[in-house]
């Protein structure tokens, strides 16, 4: 079995609180080329162009395989909002994040979008940019059509998997997500780097399926060594997060 196989079949995070098929994995599929290229997202913040009410909404943009969108319940429609992205581990889907993050969104007004994986996990994990970068672009301004977003505050957070693409796709694209958080990472995908986010990371110690000492205790001396600010925290526990940090997290992606 190999490590993606295992991860996929895992169930024991804060985050995780769904269980994820657990099925071989598939390359992404696509009939027409990226939008994105080499993961450079086109879609910039744009003032809203619909008013939209607090609450949980599907994205309605990908079919089977979709993602959510919320607003917080304290959002006002003349006040500039943070938002973060919200990637999901392998195997899940976007309630993984939306579900606990939901009520610290409402306590610090941070508007969600969480996409759903084209396939089983993101696609930079299995080589390149394409479909997901493309979703992603896609989501977001889905999103901006229908809140007022600060563009000073565009963040990104995952888990996992989604970790992993939230560094990767997050450091390509520093010169618009300002700030990038990481729960337990798996590595750092290439591409050419822009801008100089702030980074958020944390592993538990004893992580059994992206153990810590071959992840995070060598991607957060890499990403200071290259000048990167990052905060990093490390925990007694397996491969998940803890509450306490799951707060901070929210709240320094929201401040």
């Amino acid at each position: 079995m190999t490590r993606r196989e295992v991860l996929r079949c895992t169930t024991v995070s804060a985050l995780a609180l769904a269980t994820g098929a657990c099925g071989s994995s598939t390359e992404p599929s696509r009939s027409t080329p990226a939008n994105t290229v080499n993961g450079r997202l086109n879609v910039r913040v744009t003032p809203p162009t619909r008013s939209t009410a607090p609450g949980l909404y599907e994205l309605g943009l990908g079919g089977v395989r979709d993602g959510l969108f919320y607003v917080p319940t304290n959002y006002r429609p003349n006040v500039a909002a943070p938002l973060a992205v919200l990637l999901h581990g392998a195997g899940q889907d976007a309630t993984e994040m939306i579900d606990p993050i939901r009520p610290l969104a409402d306590e610090t007004g941070l508007v969600l979008v969480a996409p759903d994986s084209r396939d089983t996990t993101w696609d930079a994990i299995q080589g390149e940019y394409s479909v997901d970068a493309d979703f992603i672009d896609e989501a977001l301004r889905f999103a901006f059509e229908r809140v007022r977003v600060d563009a000073a505050r565009v963040r990104m957070a995952g888990f996992s998997d989604g970790g992993t693409y939230s560094l990767s796709l997050g450091l390509i694209n520093g010169d618009f997500f300002s700030r990038i958080v990481a729960y337990s990472p798996g590595f750092v995908a290439g591409g050419s780097r822009h801008g100089k986010p702030r980074m958020f990371i944390t592993h538990g110690t004893r992580d059994g399926i992206l153990p810590i000492d071959a992840t995070s205790r060598v991607i957060v001396p890499a990403l200071r060594d290259a000048g990167y600010d990052v905060e990093y925290h490390e925990f007694d526990g397996g491969h998940g997060v803890t509450q306490a940090l799951l707060e901070q997290s929210v709240d320094w992606l929201s401040a």
